[in-house]
């Protein structure tokens, strides 16, 4: 008996492991934060801890005299206000490369510092202010899209102005899965422009473009050799 049970038992072993196979697959492929979580998840623990993180986001001789955009309930407010033209704040998970597709759209693990130079303010700041204060009045993904859609048809977003860029230096910056930034690097926007013109996304090239949806924008990270306080990075640009 028990000699011709084993190839029964082996069986509904083998059943059991594809189904949790099966499970842990379909759970992989659900996000984590379908929704957005709760609004408190996304703020700072205090004001000072924000602004500080925020000026992370670029060298001291920058940030030291840029204005801070801090988040609230309601959306970024002026914590302090420069005088050199450049913004640093810090980013929410619905500014991802990903965009609107991002599976972690909603993480609220996602802190990651940006310091705009003044063109990048002027032409690129505000669209990201408004999807926050979207985000934060409980308007879904798709909402949001429309919105952005309706806000490019109307010229309310327009074309990055020439020179926009900015500053991701910060070594403290989270990513969406909770864990920290991998290599420090400068944006610099476009219009929409073909990857292979700045030999992006090839192996060994330190640049990544990246195709913003539904705004017809590109934006080139360029890997740089420092993080913002003067140290390396610990690991090497991804190759493609």
């Amino acid at each position: 008996m028990r000699t011709r049970n084993r190839p029964m038992i082996a069986l509904y072993g083998l059943a059991f492991l594809l189904e949790a196979i099966g499970t842990a697959c379909a759970e992989d492929a659900i996000p984590a934060f379908p929704v957005m979580a709760p609004i408190e998840q996304y703020l700072a623990t205090s004001a000072s801890a924000e602004i500080a993180l925020a000026r992370t986001a670029a060298p001291t001789s920058i940030s030291g005299d840029a204005s801070v955009l801090l988040l609230s309930n309601h959306g970024y407010e002026t914590a302090v206000k420069g005088k050199n033209g450049f913004v640093c704040m810090v980013w929410r998970s619905w500014a991802g490369p990903g965009g609107f597709d991002d599976p972690d759209f909603w993480s609220p693990k996602f802190r990651v510092p940006i310091c705009y130079n003044p063109a990048a303010v002027r032409t690129l700041l505000s669209p990201y202010v408004e999807r926050t204060k979207w985000a934060l009045a409980g308007a879904s993904k798709a909402e949001m899209k429309d919105r952005t859609r309706a806000a490019i048809a109307s010229h309310q977003i327009t074309m990055p102005e020439p020179g926009a860029m900015a500053f991701m230096l910060s070594r403290e910056g989270i990513n969406a899965d909770g864990q920290p930034m991998r290599h420090p690097h400068v944006m610099i926007y476009f219009a929409h422009t073909d990857s292979a013109d700045w030999g992006a996304n090839l192996h060994g090239s330190p640049i990544i473009a990246e195709q913003a949806d539904p705004e017809p924008i590109t934006t080139f990270d360029v890997y740089v050799p420092s993080w913002s306080d003067g140290t390396p990075p610990t690991m090497e640009p991804h190759s493609h």
